[in-house]
């Protein structure tokens, strides 16, 4: 039988576990309605990445593209011929390599990245205020400086 220190480290340990499974369920759960607020149905995952990718990383070639999502270069050209049709990016030479094409975030797709994030950021904090009490509100808060704690490197 072990020590009373030792059922204690089991029984945080347990806790702990339990508090992750519940963390990533609730998280899951939170990214998919976010999700539903502001971004278009008709997009797959592959080409919400390459978007998000391009946002994040600017302008690339569709083989840079490809290498950086981890697939095909012909897979990557049917993608961002789709986004292409759609108007969601643009092609423009490469200064460096004129047989090259830089693929960009076209104006339209900026502007509806801008107008998603604000919808899920409205849809969120309509449902803060809308669910949650300003003391619930504060406990909030204090979790968020917890979970920030948390994804600190």
């Amino acid at each position: 039988m072990g020590t009373v220190d030792d059922q204690v480290s089991v029984r945080q340990a347990e806790q702990a576990a339990a508090l992750a499974m519940d963390l990533r369920a609730i998280f899951g759960k939170l990214k998919r309605k976010s999700r539903e607020q502001g971004e278009p149905d008709d997009l797959t995952p592959s080409q919400v990445s390459v978007l998000l990718r391009l946002e994040k990383d600017g302008s690339a070639a569709v083989s840079s593209l490809a290498r950086a999502e981890g697939m095909r270069p012909q897979s990557m050209s049917a993608i961002v011929r789709t986004l292409l049709k759609a108007g969601l990016v643009a092609g423009s030479p490469d200064p460096n390599d004129r047989r090259q094409t830089l693929m960009s975030l076209s104006g339209k797709c900026q502007k509806l990245l801008k107008e998603g994030r604000a919808a899920r950021q409205d849809w969120l904090t309509t449902k803060i205020q809308s669910k949650l009490s300003s003391q619930d509100q504060e406990k909030l808060a204090a979790a968020v400086d917890l979970l920030a704690r948390l994804v600190e490197e």
